[in-house]
Parts: structure tokens; sequence; C-alpha cells
């Protein structure tokens, strides 16, 4: 799993007022939870466009003045309209504890379907596994040379290493969807 570093200031006053102010500087209010006990601090907003804006997960190194935590991003919050990082939670990562995360996924394999002329359709990008933070994977394989023509495939199917998945077993991952121009084909076959 690919590690990131975050420096960050602690904030000394917690409220509305302070956070809006932080923010109009370019920085985004945070809190670290998960140890004895919470550590408000702020950080410089251009720090998390490698962390939040890409589908890979990271471990990150939280530099708050001087003492660095490990840490993953719980929750991360825009705001509604102009999409600007309001806030960001992270949890601080504990030897012998688990933790919850989404993992994004990633298709092995070449699916039949779509060979036939299929398109596939993503229905889930990533999938909520528990599992310790040494065994955390990067991504969830997902094995699609089985999917045919009109068939998905669930979350059922997958098989954990090291972790366990969180998600609906019934929830499917991807489908081969039938373009029009098959259909015509199928029906007039018949």
């Amino acid at each position: 799993m690919k590690s990131l570093e975050i420096v960050g200031f602690k904030r000394a006053n917690l409220g509305k007022k302070d956070a809006k102010a932080l923010r109009l500087d370019s920085y985004v209010p945070c809190v670290l939870y998960g140890g004895e006990e919470q550590v408000h601090f702020s950080a410089p907003a251009i720090l998390f466009r490698e962390l939040l804006y890409t589908p890979e997960v990271h471990v990150v190194d939280v530099n708050v003045e001087g003492t660095v935590y490990r840490a993953i991003v719980q929750d991360a919050q825009f705001h509604p309209v102009n999409e600007m990082l309001l806030h960001v939670d992270f949890l601080l990562l504990q030897d012998g504890k688990e933790v919850k995360m989404d993992i994004p996924v990633k298709y092995v394999g070449v699916s039949p379907g779509v060979l036939a002329g299929g398109k596939l359709v993503s229905k889930l990008r990533k999938v909520k596994v528990k599992a310790l933070p040494e065994n955390l994977p990067d991504y969830v394989e997902v094995n699609i040379s089985d999917l045919e023509l009109g068939k998905s495939i669930k979350v059922s199917k997958v098989e954990p290493k090291n972790y366990t998945i969180l998600t609906n077993g019934a929830s499917p991952i991807a489908t081969v969807a039938i373009p029009r121009a098959l259909k015509g084909q199928m029906n007039a076959d018949k």
C-alpha cells in the first residue's frame, strides 16, 4: 500500500469561526482519532490532492508539529456547490486492531461477453473490507474471465486474501450489457 505524508499544525481554537478562517487561508481542518485522545490539526489544502483525488488507497503519515502518526482517511467532506474540501477525518492505525476501508476494484482476465460485443458495466468501483493494517490490499482483484453476455459477477464470487469483505455478497460488481445492435441480431436469429 502506498504511503503519503501530510504535515499539519495543531489547532488551538475549535469552532465554526476558526474553521472558516483556516479555509480562507487554504488550510483544511482535520481530526485524527482512534488513539487515546483526538488530535485536532490543520494542513495545507494542496497536500490532499494526491490523497483524495485518486482511486488509489494510501496509508498516511500525519506529521503534526513533529509527532508522526500512521493513519488512513476515514472521511472527507466537500462543499456541496463548489467542491471545496471542508474537513478530513483520519483514523489512527494500531497494530493488532482491524480497520474498515473502501478498497478499489481491479478487473483481471478477459470477458467472453465483451469479446462477443458486449459492454462491461462497472456497478461497484470500491468494496468495503475489514483487515489488519498490514493486510490492507491496494485493490480487490475480480476475475471476469467467466462473464458472458447479459451476466454479472457478484461480490460473493470474490475470494478475499487475509481480509474480510463487508460489502453485501449479493451486490453485483460488474455486468456485461448487451448493446441494441446485438439484441436485434439475437431476436432475428430466433
